[in-house]
C-alpha cells in the first residue's frame, strides 16, 4: 500500500483510493471520498481516511464497513442449482453428464468448489479463485452447508436429537451443528441438516443410520450463500453483496479443527 498525496512525487505509486473503489462498483467517487474521509475504508486491516492515498490494486486488500471489495475483475464467482443426474466434475470420464454445460456463459475458465453426488441437487459455486475455493471446500474452515431432506418414514424428536448428539458411523462419530423437522407427510418426512462436515456422502449415511434413508436431497445454503429461487439447471453471478460476503469469509478464514477430508459433504 502506498499512502501519499499527488504532489508528493511527479509520478505517484499505486492508484488512488476513491479511485479504486468507485471502479469496484461500490459507489460513485464522491460517495466513496466521504466513506474514506468517515474512516469506513480499510486497506489492509487499517483504516485510511486520507483522500490522497494510493494503493496497489493488485495486492492490497481493501473492506468498506468491514465488507471485503472485490478489485481483481479477473476473478468470477458463480453459482449454480446443480441438477439430479450430473456428476461434479468438468469433465466425466465416463461419458457422464457434468458440469461444463453450466460455465459455458463465461470465459473463464471456472472450477466447482467441493462437489454433491450426482443424485443430490442444489447449490454448487464454481469460480477461478483458487484461494476461496480452498477456504469454502476444506471443513477445517467450518463454513456450513444447509440441506434439506426428504426421508423415509416419520422422523421423531428423538431422532432429530440423536443427529445433533452424535451418531457413530463406520468412519467416526459425526454431529450436525444444526437438525430440524420441517414437515412430515404419509410416510416421508423432511428434514433440516447443517453440517460443515467433508466426509464422503455424510447427509445420506447419518440419515441411513437412524432408519430413515434419503430419498431426495438439496444443499439449499453453502456459507452465506442461498439458493433462493435459482431453478435447477440454472447458473448465475453472485451478486455483488454475495461476492463481498463470500470475500470476507475468505480473508478473515482460519482452521478451526485439522481432522477432516477436504471433499465436500456429499461428494462422490
Amino acid at each position: 500500500m502506498t499512502i501519499g498525496h499527488d504532489q508528493a512525487s511527479d509520478q505517484p505509486e499505486g492508484v488512488r483510493l476513491q479511485k479504486v473503489l468507485a471502479n469496484a462498483g461500490v459507489a460513485s467517487r464522491r460517495v466513496c471520498e466521504q466513506l474514506i474521509a468517515e474512516g469506513r475504508v480499510r486497506v489492509n486491516g487499517e483504516v485510511v481516511d486520507t483522500l490522497g492515498a494510493r494503493i496497489d490494486p493488485e495486492n492490497d486488500l481493501v473492506d468498506v464497513d468491514g465488507v471485503a471489495v472485490q478489485l481483481d475483475t479477473g476473478k468470477r464467482y458463480v453459482m449454480l442449482n446443480k441438477p439430479t443426474g450430473v456428476v461434479s466434475t468438468m469433465k466425466d470420464e465416463n461419458g457422464r453428464p457434468d458440469l461444463r454445460r453450466f460455465t459455458q456463459d463465461w470465459p473463464e475458465r471456472l472450477y466447482n468448489v467441493g462437489r454433491l453426488d450426482a443424485e443430490t441437487s442444489g447449490l454448487l459455486v464454481l469460480t477461478n479463485d483458487g484461494e476461496l475455493a480452498h477456504v469454502l471446500a476444506h471443513p477445517s474452515f467450518g463454513v456450513t452447508k444447509v440441506y434439506i431432506a426428504k426421508v423415509e418414514g416419520r422422523v421423531t424428536a428423538q431422532t432429530i436429537a440423536k443427529l445433533t448428539r452424535g451418531i457413530e458411523l463406520d468412519d467416526g462419530p459425526i454431529a450436525a451443528d444444526k437438525a430440524r423437522l420441517i414437515d412430515q407427510s404419509g410416510e416421508t418426512s423432511l428434514v433440516e441438516l447443517t453440517l460443515h462436515s467433508g466426509r464422503n456422502r455424510i447427509v445420506r449415511r447419518m440419515m441411513a443410520a437412524t432408519g430413515h434413508p434419503v430419498r431426495e436431497l438439496v444443499r439449499r445454503q453453502f456459507g452465506p450463500l442461498h439458493l433462493g429461487t435459482l431453478p435447477a439447471g440454472k447458473a448465475r453471478e453472485l451478486t455483488k453483496v454475495e461476492r463481498g460476503a463470500l470475500l470476507t469469509l475468505s480473508r478473515g478464514a482460519a482452521p478451526s479443527s485439522p481432522g477432516d477430508s477436504p471433499e465436500d459433504t456429499d461428494s462422490r
